[in-house]
């Protein structure tokens, strides 16, 4: 597939100096689902804002379908939809006009069927009649992504789309993204629900500091670096971890009922025979045990401590 996004060498610097944004490179492909990760003042909402043209870059290039958004901003802009970590929507108007009005900005021709497919697929058409000012935080926010997908965007961009909003709206919103995704549509998001973006990213981007850190399909990435740790449940307590378990990374629970043993999954072996072995040369007796793999959390959090090396 061809890339839908492209960014080459794009720095963005305030007049006080900050550099918000420093020779960020990124390719995004059509169809696909990119989670974008960082800390707070990483860059993700500054990164945005310059590829749907809101902040104009010190330097670099962004293409958007091609077409380039600062020389081509009208064709380009046409392709993307964005929903604001903000709610700004008007107050007194009527959600359906909203969503009409939306789709006339960017030239599109009156379609109340496609409003209103919009509208169903985001449970908002008993409500198409009402004021914003009517609705609750959790419903505002889906008429901010309606209004997004109002003139049909190839490339979707989704900033903490879901904060704040219960589980059941958070799980409706993402049976969404799924549907889009269908149609084609490619979505870039940002979120602190880390378990949001290892449950439907494809890949995953990190930002920290303003330039991309690493950029990597997800299950590539939690193979790469993910850690299984065993947890050995034992049979009699236990106050420290054996002499002759040394050689071994075990560690033993803070009420001694447990030893929990850490190996990498890439590693060409893992020494867990051994371990059993040693057990056993012990008098070990174990009640049970299971394995744990590490979450994209767990990794994204070691990556930033890695950064701040």
């Amino acid at each position: 597939m061809r890339n839908i996004l492209e960014i080459n060498e794009l720095s963005k610097t305030y007049e006080n100096g900050f550099s918000a944004l420093s020779n960020t490179s990124l390719n995004v492909k059509e169809g696909e689902i990119l989670a974008l990760l960082g800390p707070n003042g990483a860059g993700k909402t500054t990164l945005i804002s310059t590829i749907c043209g809101i902040s104009v870059p010190t330097s670099g290039q962004i293409k958007v379908g091609g077409f380039d958004i600062q020389s081509q901003y009208r064709e380009a802009r046409k392709l993307i939809g964005l929903v604001p970590q903000e709610i700004t929507l008007e107050p007194f108007e009527k959600v359906i006009n909203t969503i009409r009005f939306s789709r006339g900005l960017f030239g599109k021709p009156k379609d109340d069927a496609y409003v209103e497919k919009v509208l169903r697929s985001l449970s908002l058409w008993d409500k198409k009649d009402s004021r914003i000012m009517q609705l609750s935080g959790g419903m505002k926010r889906r008429v901010l992504i309606a209004k997004a997908l109002a003139h049909e965007p190839r490339l979707l961009f989704l900033d903490e789309p879901t904060a704040g909003v219960d589980v059941e709206l958070r799980q409706s919103m993402w049976a969404v993204v799924e549907e889009l995704r269908k149609d084609g549509v490619t979505i870039i998001l940002t979120t602190h629900y880390i378990e949001e973006a290892e449950a439907i990213a494809d890949r995953i981007a990190v930002i920290a500091k303003g330039s991309i850190r690493l950029v990597e399909e997800k299950a590539a990435l939690m193979k790469r670096l993910g850690q299984k740790s065993l947890t050995l449940e034992l049979q009699n307590r236990m106050d420290q971890v054996p002499e002759g378990l040394s050689e071994f990374r075990v560690v033993l629970s803070d009420d001694g009922t447990q030893l929990i043993y850490e190996y990498d999954t890439q590693a060409e072996r893992t020494g867990i025979a051994r371990l059993m072995t040693a057990l056993g040369e012990q008098g070990i007796v174990l009640k049970d045990l299971q394995t744990n793999q590490s979450s994209l959390e767990d990794i994204f959090v070691n990556l930033l401590k890695e950064g701040q090396k």
